[in-house]
């Protein structure tokens, strides 16, 4: 049995399929015998390369690979909608690491799946790294792992149209008060609106998370990302002289409300890319993940580079 050090995504190619090098080819494949859903949970994650998909073909692939695709509701990371319900997949600076996440495990509901096209691949680098979670959670010593077993609190501070990171309207894609409420009382959250027109709000998330199929317990938060001590040590201090954490657009501690130590945070952030394998990108790929049992992120590169993410529950 390959063990989880030994992981990594299954590579699909039009050869090994036996179909045409072409999108058409891959619909060819996914409408063929093959479980899907148990390939992924089985694999992890798949890479079909080779297939030339463009993205006047998209739609069509992505509607075999992710039934029922969702909107980015309640995703705080920097995105445009270019289509149905698919996006680009950051807008982060592209000279900066983005660290191992899974993507909206600080939400009430998370995605299942999550597919990645690349529409250009970089110049240099870019690579989309993935972690096996249950590697990832081993990976960590067990005063981290014991710290974190109460579970983490989430905050968000979400401007009304200006401000410092996204505004609640941006968040939620809407600009309606009682839909963003609505929303938030479905999933256990506490939030206030303030006098300036923000809206704070409070969630109470797990640490780990077991995997419904498998029942893999995999690590599944993003505490090392809302930390201020992932936004690096001068950014951080800079922050700190101008607002205290409760204002940030967000931050993290513990359950309990007690805050997390740095170094805890600094150990989540480098043993999961350490433990990472990193997916290259050739132009027309696409990467699809299961969200619970692999965590991803972003390697940096130079020249342009678009990658578009869509996904399902």
């Amino acid at each position: 049995m390959i063990g989880q050090e030994d992981w990594t995504p299954l590579v699909i190619t039009p050869a090994a399929s036996g179909v045409d090098a072409s999108a058409r080819g891959l619909i060819e494949y996914l409408h063929g015998p093959e479980d899907l859903a148990g390939l992924l949970t089985r694999e992890k994650a798949l890479v079909f390369r080779g297939f030339e998909v463009t993205p006047a073909e998209l739609d069509e692939v992505m509607d075999l690979l992710l039934p029922n695709r969702l909107a980015y509701v309640h995703g705080n990371s920097p995105r445009t909608k270019v289509g149905n319900n698919v996006y680009t997949s950051t807008e982060f600076p592209p000279e900066f690491t983005i660290s191992m996440h899974n993507e909206m495990s600080y939400a009430h509901q998370w995605p299942a799946r999550l597919l990645f096209f690349c529409e250009q691949a970089a110049e240099t680098g870019g690579a989309t790294p993935v972690v096996d979670g249950v590697r990832w959670l081993e990976s960590l010593d067990p005063e981290v792992r014991e710290a974190f077993a109460g579970g983490v609190r989430y905050s968000q501070n979400l401007h009304g149209g200006r401000g410092l990171g996204k505004s609640w309207q941006d968040t939620f894609e809407t600009e309606d008060r009682a839909e963003v409420e609505d929303f938030l009382a479905k999933t256990e959250a506490e939030w206030e609106w303030r006098p300036d027109g923000s809206l704070r709000v409070h969630q109470l998330r797990p640490s780990t998370l077991r995997h419904p199929v498998t029942g893999a317990e995999v690590w599944f938060n993003q505490a090392d990302q809302w930390h201020p001590t992932a936004m690096g040590d001068e950014v951080a201090a800079a922050l700190a002289k101008i607002m205290p954490v409760e204002e940030l657009p967000q931050s993290v501690a513990f359950a309990d409300g007690t805050p997390i130590p740095p170094e805890y945070v600094l150990q989540v952030r480098d043993r999961g890319l350490d433990s990472a394998v990193d997916v290259d990108w050739n132009t027309g790929d696409l990467l699809l993940i299961d969200n619970i049992l692999v965590g991803h992120g972003r390697r940096p590169f130079t020249g342009a580079r678009r990658v578009l993410v869509a996904m399902c529950g």
